[in-house]
């Protein structure tokens, strides 16, 4: 199964998106899941994992209630408060609903460089393993030493890096990214999603071989059973249709071997969230493995009624 492990949807407002300034004015319009379905299709993925964009309990719900409507969408990467004194109650909300499969933090907007490491962010953390969750860190370069430092305390507990920690391919600069990747990609629990990768290059200019050198990397780091293709739809369009951005990472694992081509391409998504297997997670139920129509559109779009404060996300 073909799986496209990154993906956003929302009803746009312009108080909730403010992250979406001038340059992205492209983006200032409505993302749902008939959108996506067509985008799929035309690149023969079966499925998707939709990615949270506001810290808000109302978008996780919403995500799900897209996912139980939307069959294609087979996980939903939620957010939790889980700085939170009641983070726990927060997921027990949500345990009863297979689809999701991991939890996000914005933190790469967070003001503190160091905010992965805050006890109270290290205590919600602890308790995702216990309902079968996984964490994806959405991070810099310069937060990949503390990410190293943060990962290691959780041994057991499943990570995924979101688009490589953003490089700077624009610039064509390696180190210290280079040197923060190695260093995470040593620790088994974490895989890498090569996704989000060309709107870190030039939007307008960018050529495959300009971002292969980071897909050597991340290929070097994580090996092919812990990488993932993601699009970053709708985000991607800033810089390349979706078939155009898919096909950047298809062409480039091409060199690879057939197997190698089918993991990146879904079966490692699949083993990862356990999609389409997962069972309602309650406490202690944790088994640990690393490893079309405009009616439906307008449906899509009330239930967005309710909606929170928007954070910067790409």
């Amino acid at each position: 199964m073909r799986i496209d492990a990154h993906q956003h949807f929302w009803v746009y407002d312009q108080s909730e998106y403010a992250w979406i300034d001038d340059s992205m004015a492209s983006l200032r319009r409505d993302f749902l899941p008939n959108d996506l379905k067509i985008e799929l299709g035309r690149k023969g993925f079966q499925g998707s994992v939709a990615v949270q964009v506001r810290q808000t309990l109302e978008e996780t719900r919403w995500l799900l209630e897209l996912a139980t409507d939307a069959s294609f969408i087979l996980g939903v990467v939620g957010w939790v408060d889980l700085r939170s004194s009641n983070v726990r109650s927060q997921l027990e909300a949500f345990a009863g609903n297979p689809k999701l499969v991991g939890i996000r933090h914005i933190v790469q907007s967070e003001p503190n460089d160091r905010f992965l490491l805050q006890p109270e962010f290290l205590r919600g953390i602890s308790l995702l393993e216990e309902f079968d969750l996984a964490y994806d860190l959405l991070i810099y370069p310069k937060h990949l030493p503390v990410a190293a430092e943060f990962v290691r305390r959780f041994p057991r507990q499943r990570f995924v890096l979101d688009h490589l920690a953003k490089p700077p391919i624009k610039s064509g600069s390696l180190r210290p990214w280079e040197r923060g990747m190695r260093e995470l990609g040593t620790l088994p629990n974490v895989f890498c999603k090569l996704s989000g990768l060309v709107t870190e290059a030039d939007w307008q200019n960018w050529k495959p071989e300009h971002i292969a050198p980071y897909m050597d990397v991340a290929f070097e780091t994580f090996g092919p059973r812990r990488l993932m293709i993601g699009s970053d739809w709708p985000v991607c369009t800033l810089a390349a249709s979706y078939t155009r951005a898919i096909d950047l990472v298809e062409s480039y694992l091409r060199q690879h071997a057939t197997e190698v081509q089918d993991a990146a391409l879904g079966e490692n998504a699949q083993q990862f969230w356990k999609l389409g297997t997962r069972q309602k997670q309650l406490p202690g139920d944790s088994q640990h493995t690393v490893g079309n129509s405009k009616s439906k559109r307008e449906g899509d779009a009330a239930h967005a009624s309710r909606r929170g404060c928007a954070r910067n996300e790409k």
